[in-house]
């Protein structure tokens, strides 16, 4: 207990730096681009006077230096203030609130089916390498490693929704029904299943590859040809002994790429309808509400390092040993 209370420390006190680092470089970024909501809101009305638009960048702070911007919006950070959208006229925690279940259920369904889906093709391949199984799933898992998602996406969409009529399309539940308890997730996991599929498919891939490669590894090993000696059934020594080990990289990668799963999460929305903080992003981006996006970017990156310090702690779990490094 002692050793994990110290690994959050650490982790906390690393991760303080590293988001004051991210806020500061992508709003000097974000300034850097041309125009603002003034611009937006201008252009989006038809037309607007001098007067109209100073009016506009005095009340969202648009008039005054980058400098005094940057310190203004740190100091509000400070106090847990995220600022107000100036497009949809709302606090930006409210916006991202409203959002961000809809991300996190997006993200948390197509990473554990990547790394659930991944594990067990890569062990099969692992079992029966060079061989007839091993060779078809290498084939499977170069189409998905080779193929963006999105189009997978549409694909899975013509294939499921168009042709077949099993699974909807677009949003993520049926608009004007009342439901409740097992219809309300039959009918919720019904709209989850193909964007999930379409943001998990290359990572699917890139999981079988490296649980493939990792158990073969193992395998070989003498622990295994022990734990074998003793009599133990095959199944119980590749999943006590070979897959447990492999594990240890496949969750250390699953932590790098949950910053991806995020980048992904905005085309996969946007195919889907989905209505989380990718599609709410690229709103951000091309109505210029700076503040709406660094909000997004800020808590991207505190679930990135929640994720990681998540993945230390399931290290130390499969393995023991880490703890005492």
């Amino acid at each position: 207990m002692h050793r994990t209370g110290t690994a959050i420390k650490r982790t906390a006190t690393q991760a303080l730096p590293t988001m004051l680092g991210i806020i500061v470089l992508c709003f000097l970024l974000l300034h850097l681009v041309p125009g603002d909501a003034a611009d937006v809101i201008a252009a989006q009305n038809g037309s607007a006077t001098a007067e109209t638009m100073n009016a506009l960048r005095e009340r969202f702070g648009l008039d005054q230096t980058l400098l005094t911007q940057l310190v203004s919006y740190l100091t509000h950070l400070a106090h847990f203030n995220l600022g107000y959208s100036a497009r949809f006229d709302m606090p930006v925690s409210q916006l991202i609130l409203e959002r961000l279940p809809n991300t996190l259920l997006l993200m948390v369904s197509a990473l554990g089916m990547a790394i659930v889906t991944g594990i067990l093709a890569g062990w099969v391949m692992a079992i029966f390498a060079e061989r007839w199984p091993d060779r078809i799933l290498q084939l499977v898992v170069l189409l998905f490693y080779s193929t963006p998602g999105f189009w997978v996406g549409l694909m899975a969409i013509v294939l499921f929704s168009v042709k077949l009529g099993w699974l909807p399309s677009n949003g993520s539940m049926t608009v004007g029904v009342t439901l409740s308890g097992f219809r309300l997730l039959a009918d919720r996991a019904s709209y989850l299943v193909l964007p999930s599929l379409a943001l998990s498919s290359f990572f699917i891939a890139v999981y079988a590859r490296l649980t493939r490669a990792t158990m073969l590894e193992i395998l070989g090993q003498d622990f295994m040809r022990t734990a074998a000696a003793k009599g133990l059934h095959p199944v119980a020594v590749q999943l006590r002994h070979a897959l447990r080990n492999a594990l240890i990289p496949v969750t250390t990668v699953a932590g790098i790429h949950l910053g991806n799963l995020l980048g992904g999460a905005i085309v996969v929305e946007t195919v889907f309808g989905w209505p989380g903080m990718g599609r709410l992003a690229l709103d951000a981006v091309l109505d210029r509400d700076f503040n709406l996006l660094l909000g997004i970017l800020l808590l991207s990156s505190v679930l990135v390092i929640v994720a990681n310090a998540g993945v230390d702690l399931l290290h130390a779990w499969l393995d023991p040993r880490i703890q005492d490094r």
